[in-house]
């Protein structure tokens, strides 16, 4: 630990920029936060998701922190109309892993939360889900949004104490009754009744603080954050917002806002030693495609593969059949001791399997069309000895990383191919990856500028003055300092002023999750055992909380199954050329000299495409 002051508090509570369009606070400034509080510990606790906890494990750990991986989860209790109009039947309760198997039993219930919620409700778990999977997890009860602060407040104290009594059965010794004081009426009223069941019950108190900004001067920046996300402007008073309080506080601030209740925060302590794990990555894992040796199936696969090509398109001039030979004999040791075979065999299988199907495969690109095992294999189809293609880009001993087919499909029958890979390995241990949107310059301004409710020609003449260039994006800082038109209308205007302060605060943080266009990660082993899981509501597959680094480092392998409209339109063009002529073949066409394909002239229309000196164009 940096400091050699005693430690007076932990944060169990805080909220990363990975509570979506709501937590201004980016891992790594949280990090740095920490350790300048001189804190030994830190939890993370995002609404709703495990989004950053392998990114907040390794951005802690790199600080000498203890990360502390818990996550805000919703539960229905399912017993809101029984009491009175008006309490709700979905709470939040905070969780804590205190080992490895709490956060698995975590990230199954995230999981459960996404993947099994109805459409029309919030991501939530039932209570019945909650006790199940409650092993090795510490239970806060949830501060204001809580299930026994809410019925308190309004009074109820007999459902209050039910659904205390409810959670004390599930967790015993693990829960911790939640205190909160960040100045608003509902925290008031509830601290008593919550004081009296924790001395009823004899259940200890925790004093958490929910940072979701860094500084007291941030809340203005954080309020319009929360005004983007829900359509609001700032002027409107019936509106969802926090609290000037809910900033990174110190050891020192919560002590004296606790001092009346010292045990409060003296349990923040102990809950911390009581976490003393932090998750780590681990080396890929891949599915096992063949029963046996993998390295033997793919070396008899190989060497069968090349003699087929070798039979249909013959040698290229210059090279022998040795040559191949020994070529391919070369990679697939190199394949082998890198321990990759089953990467290459889970690759041509559903490649062979679309070929089958009629579904257009792309030749092969980037440095894996490199391989003639590939080639040989099927994956792609260029012979590396006719374009003298290196090996070597694509695997290399001295640079070990995980191999990287970038494969494209027909865009129209992209899905039927990931349909067979869940039906090869399971519905369960197949998913797309995460992606997270963010805030940009032109945008942030576009959207501070609304909230702020400012003239819709001044906001767009102002994001104008932003250049857009989404090859080389610029921040909005180096556009204020680029352009002199930016600068004179925030030194003369205090509102462009205001609107580019928040803007500069709030651009790069996460705005919503979707899923990468390509990116399919295929396990060994149900996925939520070792990433938990989400659901895009515009895709029926679902996908990784982890981000496309992140999920690598979780030990899952990433496959590319790109759509491309190339080959819907190649298809197409075939079908209609063959209605024609019944023995066209795209394959045998020489582009170089497209006259000496019998039946089609140089010029002549045929289908889309016309044949010319250089080859065919799309007309």
């Amino acid at each position: 630990m940096p400091s050699e002051s005693p430690i007076l508090f932990v944060h169990l509570r805080a909220h990363s920029a990975y509570s979506l369009s709501e937590g201004a606070l980016h891992i790594k400034a949280m990090a740095a936060m920490a350790k300048d509080a001189g804190m030994p510990a830190l939890a993370i606790t995002d609404t709703g998701n495990l989004f950053g906890a392998l990114e907040f494990s390794d951005a802690l750990a790199d600080k000498g922190i203890q990360p502390i991986i818990g996550c805000t989860l919703k539960v229905e209790f399912g017993d809101g109309q029984k009491a009175h109009n008006g309490i709700r039947r979905i709470a939040s309760v905070a969780l804590l892993a205190k080992s490895d198997a709490g956060y698995r039993n975590l990230m199954k219930l995230s999981s459960t939360a996404y993947l099994e919620s109805p459409d029309n409700t919030e991501p939530h778990v039932s209570l019945a889900t909650l006790e199940a999977l409650s092993g090795d997890l510490i239970c806060l009860t949830g501060g204001p949004l809580g299930p026994v602060n809410e019925v308190l407040v309004m009074g109820q104290e007999p459902l209050a104490r039910a659904r205390f009594e409810t959670l004390l059965r599930i967790f015993g010794d693990r829960l911790y009754v939640e205190l909160q004081r960040h100045n608003t009426r509902e925290e008031q009223a509830a601290e008593p009744g919550l004081v009296a069941l924790a001395y009823e019950f004899d259940i200890p108190l925790a004093a958490t603080n929910e940072p979701y900004f860094a500084r007291p001067d941030d809340h203005a920046a954080q309020d319009a954050l929360i005004c983007i996300a829900d359509g609001e402007v700032i002027a409107a008073d019936d509106r969802r917002r926090l609290t000037p309080e809910h900033f990174f506080k110190s050891q020192q601030q919560m002590a004296a806002l606790f001092a009346d209740i010292p045990e409060a925060i003296q349990s923040t302590i102990e809950i911390a030693k009581r976490c003393a794990f932090r998750v780590k990555g681990i080396n890929p894992i891949l599915p096992r495609f063949a029963e046996g040796d993998e390295a033997e199936v793919m070396r008899r696969q190989a060497h069968e593969g090349l003699e087929q090509r070798l039979a249909a398109r013959g040698l290229i001039n210059g090279f022998k059949r040795e040559d191949y030979v020994n070529r391919l004999d070369f990679e697939i040791k190199v394949i082998s001791d890198m321990n990759f075979p089953g990467y290459f065999l889970i690759v041509a299988d559903f490649i062979k399997w679309s070929k089958a199907q009629g579904i257009p495969v792309g030749p092969g690109r980037g440095s894996g069309a490199g391989s003639l095992v590939a080639y040989a294999l099927t994956i792609t189809d260029l012979d590396p000895f006719r374009f003298n293609l290196l090996f070597e880009r694509f695997l290399n001993p001295e640079r070990v990383s995980m191999p990287d087919f970038d494969i494209d499909f027909c865009q129209d029958r992209r899905d039927e191919v990931i349909n067979y890979v869940q039906q090869r390995y399971g519905a369960g241990r197949v998913a797309q990856i995460i992606t997270f949107g963010k805030l940009q310059a032109r945008a942030v301004c576009r959207d501070v500028g609304r909230v702020l409710q400012m003239p819709y020609g001044q906001v767009d003449k102002l994001s104008k003055m932003i250049p857009n260039n989404p090859a080389n994006p610029v921040t909005l800082a180096q556009a204020i300092e680029g352009e002199p038109r930016l600068q004179h209308e925030r030194d003369t205007d205090p509102v462009v002023k205001n609107m580019l302060e928040i803007g500069l605060k709030l651009e790069g943080l996460y705005r919503h999750a979707s899923t990468h266009a390509a990116g399919i990660v295929i396990g060994d082993r149900p996925l939520d055992e070792l990433v938990p899981l989400y659901r895009d509501p515009r895709s029926t597959l679902p996908a990784t909380q982890f981000s496309m680094k992140y999920v690598e480092k979780a030990g899952l392998v990433k496959f590319d199954f790109l759509g491309l409209k190339t080959l819907t339109v190649l298809q197409k063009a075939q079908s209609l050329i063959r209605q024609r002529e019944p023995a066209f073949d795209l394959d045998k066409v020489p582009f170089d000299n497209p006259d000496a394909y019998v039946g089609l002239g140089q010029g002549e229309a045929v289908g889309v495409f016309q044949l010319e000196s250089s080859g065919m164009r799309d007309v």
